[in-house]
């Protein structure tokens, strides 16, 4: 069986986690890539994700059994025109993007169909570049491919084992229903996360009172506006349609709700908020769900040092691994002073038995 070569345009975040996940799944495959930033090439040589840094998009992408390309959308055209030349026809070609409709036209344009399957991997993060990128970032994500109509079944069953392969969990859609989805679920939220940190900076009072007192709720729902603002411009020019017809909704909701504000009608105000409560945690209960249960608790601990050393070192003694550890400066949502996250339902219920039997009080998620 000959070696599985990948070739990967484009080496930031999610080309990188890409790499990263390939090589843990297949180690020896033969893995090139060519990319703007010689730092980010030469690292992921020095770390052996990649076995060649390619200069340019040349020749040595003519060999590759899959060609992932993972730069930015606005790029996509130049390079599919300069890879054209030596691309084989049997290569299994495919991208990152959160937008399909742009690059399917390309590849349509360019005559390209019968060995296109476009790729977004449900996944990311407020950082970006390849020094942030991991393979752990496809875990358990949902990863959908947008074949063209034209696409051999074998290629699309090949794509689809690979990408299962990586840990992430492939889902097949076309390409107009994929924009729609994403509109909603992805760049309509990321538009309402900045929108509501701007109205924050521009309400807030000259000692920054907003700022110094943002928790739970507010964090939680404007986190991913920290995301590169390059990546989410060029998202809003590519998916605009979509976009703006969900806004436009968005805001019809928002007016609604607004009447409902102004005219104290209670029942709308609890239908309003409790409709939007059973909804979100249908998403929790339900199989391969896009929120998964998190195991977590908060717990009261004395304000002095060795504090935190002490819960963790006692944890370690009982072979419970800790996933996420932080401090709650406010406890706007949250009981406890100490929140403490686990990778499993055993290992949380390990966890309360021990710490309740040292005396420690909890507050478990409900």
């Amino acid at each position: 069986m000959s070696t599985l070569t990948c070739g990967f345009i484009g080496l930031g975040l999610i080309g990188g986690s890409i790499a990263k996940a390939v090589r843990r799944a297949v180690p020896d495959a033969h893995m090139i890539a060519y990319d703007v930033s010689e730092s980010s090439l030469r690292l992921a040589l020095q770390e052996k994700v990649i076995d060649e840094i390619c200069p340019a998009i040349d020749a040595s992408f003519g060999v590759c059994d899959y060609i992932f390309l993972c730069a930015p959308v606005s790029h996509n055209a130049e390079n599919l025109l300069v890879l054209r030349e030596y691309l084989s026809p049997h290569t299994i070609l495919t991208d990152v993007g959160s937008v399909k409709t742009d690059i399917h036209r390309q590849i349509e344009s360019l005559g390209l169909e019968r060995q296109f399957i476009g790729g977004h991997p449900m996944t990311g993060s407020e950082r970006f570049g390849y020094p942030n990128s991991q393979a752990s970032l496809l875990e358990n994500a949902y990863y959908i491919l947008t074949p063209t109509d034209s696409v051999p079944e074998d290629m699309l069953n090949r794509c689809r084992d690979l990408t299962a392969s990586l840990g992430a969990i492939p889902l097949i859609l076309n390409y107009e229903e994929h924009d729609y989805v994403t509109a909603a679920i992805s760049h309509l939220p990321h538009i309402i996360a900045a929108s509501l940190v701007n109205l924050v900076r521009e309400s807030d009072s000259r000692e920054g009172v907003m700022k110094m007192v943002a928790a739970g709720g507010f964090k939680d729902i404007t986190r991913i506006a920290s995301s590169s603002p390059a990546m989410w411009q060029q998202i809003c020019l590519t998916n605009t349609e979509n976009i703006s017809k969900l806004l436009r909704d968005y805001i019809k909701s928002l007016t609604d709700i607004l009447v409902c504000l102004d005219y104290r009608a209670e029942d709308a105000l609890y239908d309003f908020f409790d409709s939007a409560r059973n909804y979100r945690e249908s998403f929790i209960s339900a199989p391969n769900g896009p929120l998964k249960a998190e195991y977590v608790f908060t717990v009261d601990i004395a304000d002095k040092p060795g504090a935190i050393s002490a819960i963790a070192s006692l944890l370690a003694l009982h072979n419970v691994s800790i996933k996420n550890i932080g401090i709650n400066h406010n406890r706007e949502f949250a009981e406890g002073a100490l929140r403490i996250e686990f990778y499993d339902r055993q290992a949380l219920e390990t966890a309360v038995g021990v710490m309740t039997e040292h005396g420690y009080s909890l507050h478990t998620k409900k």
